[in-house]
């Protein structure tokens, strides 16, 4: 495995020859550092909206009819992403200037203490409006953890890896989301399988945000054992911290940064309509039994697994914009399929929608492990490329569930696909504008 070398200083210091010998880490232990992490936030957030659309509008919001108590739970599932932000520039702070490892540790704690207190919250008959107001707190929380997870994995992931394979390497905190979600389906599945309609309501959906805990336990033995990535060794090396990178991010790098948000409304909008507004649908309108619909979603999610690692070879070979661009183009015209297949009511054609969706899902998401970080320089890296990433949670997932439930409420699902079709314009427009970044040197 390669060392880390320091190019620009022919002299290196005492510092720095005993840094030069040190030996990176195993390309597993990389892959299982960046992954775990995003693997376990991403199952405490997708636990959150799968519970979103299923039961904690009766929990914590009674009363109204359920298309209200829907919108109620959607709107704290929106919460998360409008902290999400605040969570990439706080833990991006201290990523550039503190390091990587440090970061990540305690971005997964936040994440972790916040999932696992929501299912010991009580509900709104026990406590009242404290309830759905605690709630709100708690998802202030995750949304604070997750903020700060991605940019440090992709960052992990992305400066230990060698020339031409970041792509490939940006990949492996990709995996995360679709095998969090995995985990989160299959917990609701067993729970459907063990639990009856009314205990899920009444208990049984807590016990998945309380398995966060363990799961938090394992990620921590894992980070803990790493050492820093080559790349902010180097800046901590030549002292190139910035005092405060967020300011610089403003001052001299917002169209990168704006670029890279817009990239990604097209993602969340794949995912969360094809999720959770799906989910909520299906089980409630379509009256599609709740356990059959998460078996569909779980066929679903393997597309997009399918996807990842074929869209990070292909942006390592041809580039991270020409993948954006064929696929968020299928992303548009996918749109129009949405109100014809999510109508049919056959769950065999739901679940043909549901994994291309999902297919497509990954096929845009999966280079953004690479092309964010390589929009910043190492300094501004963690900053830059975590509120990029999760700007674009706010436009593109933050209401799309509840815009979703408005728009079918208001005019149907063809207007839901008209939803899902301009959030890939979007994304493709900020795709045309950018620059392919696959060649960009590390600064």
């Amino acid at each position: 495995m390669f060392k880390l070398i320091y190019f620009f200083n022919p002299e290196p210091s005492a510092a720095g020859r005993k840094l030069s010998k040190t030996t990176a880490p195993s390309v597993m232990r990389i892959a299982l550092a960046s992954f775990i992490g995003t693997a376990i936030e991403f199952y405490d957030f997708y636990i959150y909206g799968m519970a979103a659309a299923l039961v904690i509008g009766p929990v914590f919001f009674p009363g109204g009819n359920p298309a209200t108590q829907a919108l109620s739970a959607f709107l704290t599932f929106a919460v998360a992403f409008l902290t999400r932000p605040l969570g990439a520039a706080l833990f991006g702070h201290f990523g550039d200037r503190i390091g990587r490892k440090t970061t990540l540790v305690a971005s997964l704690l936040v994440m972790g203490v916040s999932t696992t207190l929501i299912g010991l919250l009580p509900g709104y008959d026990a406590i009242g409006a404290w309830a759905p107001a605690l709630l709100c707190f708690l998802r202030f929380g995750q949304g604070i953890g997750l903020g700060g997870e991605w940019g440090g994995a992709a960052l992990l992931a992305t400066e230990n890896a060698p020339i031409g394979k970041r792509g490939w390497y940006g990949m492996f905190p990709q995996l995360g989301p679709p095998v969090g979600f995995l985990l989160a389906t299959g917990s609701f599945l067993l729970l459907a399988h063990f639990l009856t309609e009314q205990d899920f309501k009444d208990w049984g959906w807590r016990l998945p945000f309380l398995a966060s805990s363990v799961l938090v336990i394992i990620g921590l033995y894992v980070r803990l054992a790493l050492a820093e990535t080559p790349v902010f060794a180097r800046v901590l090396l030549q002292h190139q911290r910035v005092v405060l990178p967020l300011k610089e991010i403003v001052k001299s790098h917002v169209t990168p940064l704006l670029l890279g948000a817009l990239a990604m409304v097209v993602c969340y909008a794949l995912f969360y309509i094809s999720t959770v507004f799906s989910l909520s649908y299906g089980t409630t309108t379509l009256h599609i039994p709740r356990q059959q619909f998460l078996g569909m979603l779980c066929v679903a999610v393997l597309f997009m697994v399918a996807a990842t690692p074929l869209s990070a070879w292909a942006g390592d070979r041809f580039g991270r914009r020409p993948v954006l661009l064929i696929a968020g183009s299928a992303a548009f015209l996918s749109g129009f399929a949405l109100k014809p297949m999510l109508e049919s009511g056959s769950p065999v054609i739901i679940t043909a929608f549901l994994s291309m969706e999902l297919f497509l899902m990954g096929a845009t998401f999966s280079p953004m492990g690479a092309l964010l970080p390589e929009l910043f320089p190492s300094t501004l890296r963690y900053t830059g490329a975590g509120t990029a990433y999760n700007l674009g949670g706010i436009l593109g997932a933050s209401f799309a569930p509840y815009i979703a439930q408005r728009l079918v409420t208001e005019g149907g699902l063809a207007w839901v696909g008209g939803y899902v079709s301009l959030a890939a314009v979007i994304s493709l427009f900020a795709a045309h504008l950018m620059p392919d970044t696959r060649n960009n040197r590390w600064t």
